[in-house]
């Protein structure tokens, strides 16, 4: 074999050596950069997780009066079969529920609502409404349900003031007005935050679509029920999923309104119910059962809607 041969059988080999080295720097490299995500990821969600699901099976019990000492046994699907059969978190899931269907269809209508009106060409002081809409979202939800709770309270609220001076009905922390109450804190709150997000998915359209669309003598209303609104339908769908998930882990508000008023018992949403567990009865496995099949329930909810969207969508 001459020297030239030997030369060309060889030459491929260095190159793919090179390629296979330059891929696997390449790859570390990565794993360097994701490395701090995915410590952290695992110090705060992958290990609590797995400790919750821990607690949720083993049952700890104590014995002489707490000062002699626990003991942790494993009992498999006890916990969560209390869960099932507790009414009280029976009543909360279902109170959270009835909350969702209907403060989550209104808040989102009213984010779409503003979202279209800020992205029509007649607006005016866009920023300045824009940042009013927001402004309620900067504000911690602790202090929001405060400032609401004053507005809610007979004696001191000048709404409830007035409303009494017209004769007019005024039971805010009602057993039966207290849900709506809450209600009104959250999509005060977070009506904003949505809108924004929609928003964002508006300005991103192309607006030779648009501006076509109006060529053709379509009014301002056809355009946003025709065009905007199906095209921005996956912000839609996103802000859905978010608000399904928050509606479940409701706890500042009804925690705060609960100061006020007897209608809002220990046990009024889930999360409330699994934190009377762990801190009222000391009943952490019982309480990490309940954080357990909440997130069960949270995550069958929230792909049962994004597959029912994505059919829709079809």
């Amino acid at each position: 074999m001459s020297t030239v041969e030997r030369v060309l059988l060889a030459s491929p080999r260095p190159a793919v050596k090179t390629r296979r080295a330059h891929l696997s720097r390449e790859s570390r490299h990565g794993l360097a950069f994701l490395a701090p995500f995915l410590l952290l990821f695992a110090a705060f969600q992958v290990i609590p997780v797995g400790y919750a699901v821990w607690q949720a099976v083993h049952r700890t019990v104590q014995s002489g009066l707490g000062f002699g000492g626990s003991t942790t046994t494993f009992v498999g699907l006890d916990n969560f079969v209390r869960v099932v059969e507790d009414p009280a978190v029976r009543a909360a899931v279902l109170r959270m529920l009835l909350f969702g269907v209907v403060q989550v269809p209104f808040m989102l209508g009213l984010a779409l609502l503003m979202a279209l009106l800020f992205d029509s060409t007649l607006a005016r002081l866009k920023r300045f409404f824009q940042l009013g809409a927001f402004l309620p979202f900067a504000v911690p939800g602790v202090i929001g349900a405060i400032l609401w709770s004053f507005l809610y309270l007979p004696g001191i609220s000048p709404v409830v003031g007035v409303l009494t001076a017209l004769h007019l009905p005024h039971g805010f922390l009602g057993p039966r007005a207290v849900l709506w109450s809450i209600a009104n804190i959250t999509t005060w709150q977070w009506t904003g935050y949505n809108m924004l997000i929609i928003y964002a998915a508006l300005q991103a359209l192309p607006r030779e679509l648009i501006e076509a669309a109006r060529v053709d003598g379509a009014s301002g209303l056809q355009v946003s029920l025709r065009i905007k609104v199906p095209l921005v339908r996956p912000a839609l769908v996103l802000t859905a999923v978010f608000s399904i998930i928050g509606t479940l882990q409701l706890f500042s508000e009804p925690t705060i309104v609960r100061s006020l008023t007897g209608n809002v018992t220990a046990t009024y949403t889930p999360i409330m119910a699994a934190y009377y567990a762990a801190f009222g009865r000391n009943d952490a496995n019982y309480a990490a059962a309940i954080a357990v099949t909440l997130a069960v329930v949270t995550f069958a909810l929230s792909y049962a809607f994004m597959r029912i969207a994505q059919r829709g969508q079809r």
